[in-house]
């Protein structure tokens, strides 16, 4: 995002005084902080720590962000979205100068774990989620996508998922339950709900746009595997990453989302005749043992060879007890092996 694109509004110049320059007095760093998604305080931290500030002055003193100190944090926040440690990242913006790309950093981390926090407690992840965590902080849309479809062309959808997008997920996500346990003022219990639904969305994206889209059968196309969360749950991207590797498989799937009360689910098991119903759960209280049982229960086709589908009972809001008969995978790899298995033995 540029500061054209951000819609704020410079102290008054001549028109067509470029933004910074004599007779213009530049953008604060309030404005600019808005552009980046991180706070004033966090650039009067790069400025004492790394030497990246405002350089222009007002004729009443005040500090101004010209345009080539706008390239150049623009550029350090690109490398830290990379991992790059801020240090590095403004050393390397630095050098380069706002009229070329900067180098990334020798003293980059290489690709695999990394036990640096950044902004979020991410703890030991893989190096891609440093990066993918920053940028969520920042609000950065631009860098969630690059970063996001760069984990799945490097390490499959799969592997992108369970090993970059779930850990940092799991860190917003713990971030938002400690600002709310800890919260001291009204606002506190809402921190990080929009980093956490700005990266959910962008995982999302990252997704779909994963997943192949079906083609027509040219034969009538074997039973489906339907994909639900159960009444009441709206946690949805876990099904997606199943839905998206599940086509990539080449296997027969449908997608009926969030929320999907019993009458709608009983309705569709019986119109679709599926191999397979994955009941999503991401809380215990939204666990429906009774639903699962129902849809288990589910028979159809002429007499002497009527079937049912298996069900997968996947999230960790269902209990460790196990209505007989149900499949209980732990992870998106467990579940795609699972329904494969089922299709083979057809």
């Amino acid at each position: 995002m540029t500061i054209a694109d951000s819609g704020a509004q410079p102290s008054p110049a001549p028109p067509g005084t470029p933004v910074g320059t004599p007779g213009g007095a530049g953008v604060t760093t309030g404005v600019l902080a808005r552009c980046l998604g991180v706070s004033p305080m966090t650039l009067r931290s790069w400025d004492r720590r790394y030497g990246i500030g405002p350089t222009a002055r007002t004729q009443g003193g005040h500090r101004r962000w010209t345009p080539a100190d706008v390239v150049t944090v623009q550029q350090m926040c690109r490398l830290m979205a990379t991992g790059v440690p801020p240090a590095d990242a403004a050393r390397a913006a630095r050098a380069a100068g706002p009229d070329r790309p900067p180098p990334v950093p020798e003293s980059a981390p290489p690709p695999g774990r990394s036990r640096a926090a950044g902004a979020l407690p991410l703890g030991d992840v893989r190096q891609e989620c440093r990066g993918l965590a920053r940028a969520a902080v920042r609000l950065d849309a631009p860098a969630l996508d690059e970063r996001l479809t760069a984990a799945v062309a490097r390490h499959g959808l799969v592997a992108a998922w369970e090993d970059v997008m779930v850990p940092t997920l799991r860190a917003v996500g713990r971030r938002w339950a400690s600002a709310a346990e800890q919260a001291d003022r009204a606002d506190r219990a809402e921190q990080y709900v929009e980093v956490e639904h700005l990266l959910a969305w962008h995982v999302s994206t990252a997704l779909r746009r994963g997943a192949p889209p079906a083609p027509p059968p040219a034969a009538p196309a074997p039973g489906r595997t339907l994909l639900a969360c159960v009444p009441g749950e709206q946690h949805t991207l876990a099904l997606e990453a199943l839905y998206a590797a599940l086509a990539l498989e080449g296997l027969p799937v449908r997608m009926l989302g969030a929320a999907v009360p019993p009458e709608a689910l009983d309705a569709a098991v019986r119109r679709l005749g599926p191999v397979a119903v994955v009941l999503w759960a991401q809380e215990s209280v939204r666990a429906a043992p009774a639903l699962a049982r129902h849809v288990a229960g589910a028979r159809w086709g002429m007499k002497g060879i009527r079937r049912g589908p298996v069900v997968l009972l996947c999230g960790p809001g269902w209990g460790r007890s196990l209505p007989a008969g149900m499949l209980r995978p732990h992870g998106l790899p467990q579940a795609v092996e699972a329904l494969r298995g089922l299709y083979t033995a057809r």
